[in-house]
């Protein structure tokens, strides 16, 4: 197990800021980000392991260009930005906002260094302080700061899945933050929980945060449907590896198969065999034995979808997922982010938002699948039942598993 997050009895996760104002919550969350990198060298906070993750000084840098480019720049007179070479390193997407830096160029950005990036944090901090404290933000401001703060919890996760691969790739198999295994007990017995389906509401009801994609609600469709009662553990996925399920074409999608023979899968991501045959797993803590209790983590869609099959059951739909959930009946957020069969696509009547923003999500609506729940490294207060979480389906590195679904 690589993180744990506080779950109230209902299985939502503590809100330590609900109740606290802008400034306070501003000042929590930009110093959780701080203490995700805390553990890290700044040798370690520069490397980049593959395209898709980001150096963990990036991560720190580009949060921080999301409040001055979207928030300071746009609704505080007279802002001076820290360093105005800063828009082109450390935008990620926003092609409103200008050209960028490649993404698969991030770990050559040795320079600004560290404490030049920390600087800058500092510097932005103090003018979002200020624009806060001065009564000058107003409505949309607010929701352009709660939205920089989401943002920027997204990416704490990001920086401990990112930084996690690199480490496995070092040939010394560094810890991120030394600690024993947690230790699961055996888990609860795997329980069908029948859901009558029906004429659901599904989405944010806009009472409180959300992403653009969680919205607007609107009613589905669903028949009748059986939900897991948790997660898929390791010592099951491991029952199906020993069936041959990575050996067995019949299971797999044609593109999962695919990646299968291409990229060599045996094993989900970091899964090792030791010398005497037992089975090993790299984490946060570092290499330990692997624990058959703990959900199985770092699986692709690819994989889930096979292990499905094997089972005799198929993954749940988003909207599945999220009519169980509000009924709490069995509680689906869990340990691991969960594969669903839905597409990422817009809800009906979706519309993006105005400006620059609107580029968040949207943009992104083709060829991914979504994922729900949470993980462990998904920080306290984050996720909801109507958060859309997603992925393309060959992805690996994230905290991810999944809970089987059957017809009825």
């Amino acid at each position: 197990m690589d993180m744990v997050v506080t779950r109230d009895r209902r299985g939502r996760t503590d809100r330590p800021a609900l109740g606290a104002s802008l400034l306070e919550r501003y000042h929590s969350v930009r110093s959780a980000s701080l203490q995700v990198a805390s553990p890290l060298s700044a040798e370690d906070q520069c490397v980049q392991s593959m395209p898709e993750a980001s150096p963990t000084k990036w991560h720190l840098a580009h949060t921080t260009w999301f409040f001055e480019a979207l928030v300071l720049q746009p609704q505080m007179a007279g802002y001076r930005c820290f360093d105005a070479r800063y828009s082109h390193l450390f935008n990620s997407y926003y092609e409103a906002l200008g050209p960028r830096h490649a993404r698969a160029l991030r770990g050559l950005l040795t320079r600004p260094a560290q404490h030049e990036v920390l600087s800058y944090r500092r510097y932005v901090d103090d003018a979002v302080e200020a624009l806060i404290r001065s009564g000058a933000a107003d409505a949309r401001v607010e929701a352009l700061v709660e939205l920089g703060l989401n943002h920027e919890q997204q990416h704490q996760e990001l920086m401990l899945t990112d930084i996690k691969h690199a480490f496995y790739l070092n040939p010394l198999k560094p810890a991120y933050r030394p600690g024993g295994a947690c230790g699961i007990d055996q888990p609860a017995p795997m329980r069908w929980t029948a859901h009558e389906g029906g004429i659901r509401e599904i989405g944010h009801d806009g009472e409180s945060f959300s992403f653009d994609n969680e919205r607007p609600r609107h009613r589905v469709l669903l028949p009748p449907f059986q939900l897991a009662s948790r997660a898929v553990t390791c010592g099951e996925y491991l029952e199906f590896m020993h069936d041959g399920g990575y050996r067995r074409p019949e299971l797999w999608l044609s593109d999962g198969w695919a990646a299968v023979q291409s990229e060599g899968w045996l094993a989900p991501l970091y899964w090792e065999a030791d010398d005497d045959g037992l089975r090993s797993v790299f984490t946060l803590q570092g290499l330990r034995p692997l624990d058959p209790a703990e959900p199985v983590c770092h699986l692709s869609f690819y994989e889930a979808c096979a292990y499905a099959s094997w089972a005799h059951a198929r993954l749940p739909t988003e909207f599945e997922w999220e009519t169980a959930a509000a009924a709490w009946l069995p509680p689906v957020e869990g340990p691991v982010w969960q594969w669903t069969r839905s597409s990422y696509d817009p809800y009906p009547g979706f519309q993006p938002s105005s400006g620059p923003i609107g580029e968040y999500n949207g943009k992104f609506m083709v060829g991914q699948l979504v994922l729900r729940g949470g993980s462990w490294a998904t920080p306290p207060g984050h996720a909801r039942i109507t958060y859309r979480n997603f992925f393309a389906p060959g992805a690996r590195w994230q905290f991810s598993g999944l809970r089987l679904a059957r017809d009825v």
